[in-house]
């Protein structure tokens, strides 16, 4: 029974993390190589402010996962707006670029020393035992509830709110779209500040789950297959792909060695490129994009 709670919360953390490589895709179809740096910047972001301004983790996380939202906006207005109509392999390194930028700060502002966020918050990161001994920490509960209302707001807004609906109409078709006068640069804006957020917060819980430090980044690395098993542009397909890849994560700890997760996700992502390219959800549209 602990396998399934690790799978599940390993499975909740990717989830987080991919749902901006997505939202950046589906907009703008633009993939955002820097996404790790920004999953890193979130837990940063949450640091610092229980260091300088409150202690309080509430008012703590909602002040940083502002600052997420914000840096997702800034990185789009000051940066990526540029390149609207430029090629996509250019936007690729742009993005490629933005990330060893955002390494180099980390490390010169905040150094390489491993920082842990919950020392500042004085609060615990207790044990919560389940049924048959299986254990769960109090911030992996977070990651999952975080996780799951996420996705809820973002399945319910895409499908019932103006704005939800605007947004699919960018992704789907941007020059219809303009000519029925939605701003293309908003949504893409919007897009981007949702990313840099979701990433953020798996950032901030992940840091105080098991601390903080600059190769945090390397997570969101390992969990872009999952983006390519689901499919590069559906929602649906990242949770369904987070499980295929937590479970071979886990299951390659389990059995093989605590080394092996580092390879689980990619040979994953290599079976799933030899048999469906375009992913278990994705469109095969998407993979002549690529």
């Amino acid at each position: 029974m602990q396998l399934v709670i690790n799978v599940f919360q390993l499975a909740a953390l990717y989830c987080l993390i991919c749902c901006g490589y997505v939202l950046i895709y589906r907009a703008s179809r633009v993939l955002n190589l820097a996404h790790g740096e920004f999953m890193a910047m979130g837990g940063y972001f949450l640091f610092t402010v229980t260091l300088s301004l409150f202690s309080d983790p509430i008012p703590a996380f909602i002040i940083a996962c502002f600052l997420s939202l914000v840096l997702g906006f800034g990185v789009y207005f000051f940066l990526m707006r540029f390149m609207a109509g430029e090629s996509v392999f250019a936007a690729v390194l742009v993005t490629v670029s933005l990330g060893i930028l955002l390494r180099g700060v980390m490390t010169l502002i905040w150094t390489s020393q491993s920082w842990h966020p919950l020392q500042n918050m004085e609060i615990d990161n207790a044990s919560h035992h389940l049924f048959e001994g299986a254990v769960i920490s109090t911030f992996g509960i977070v990651m999952v509830l975080s996780a799951v209302i996420l996705y809820l707001v973002l399945f319910l807004s895409f499908k019932f709110t103006r704005w939800g609906l605007r947004m699919r109409a960018v992704g789907e078709h941007p020059l219809l779209a303009s000519q029925r006068g939605i701003g293309l640069h908003k949504f893409y804006a919007l897009s981007w500040g949702l990313a840099v957020f979701s990433g953020g917060l798996a950032g901030m819980i992940q840091a105080c789950d098991t601390g903080l430090e600059p190769s945090m980044f390397i997570i969101g690395l390992k969990a872009f297959p999952v983006v390519l098993v689901g499919g590069l542009d559906s929602l649906a397909g990242v949770i369904v792909g987070a499980f295929v890849v937590a479970l071979a994560e886990i299951l390659a700890i389990q059995y093989i060695s605590p080394q092996a997760s580092e390879v689980a996700p990619f040979a994953v992502l290599l079976f799933m490129l030899l048999i469906r390219p375009w992913g278990l959800f994705g469109t095969k549209e998407e993979l002549e994009r690529v």
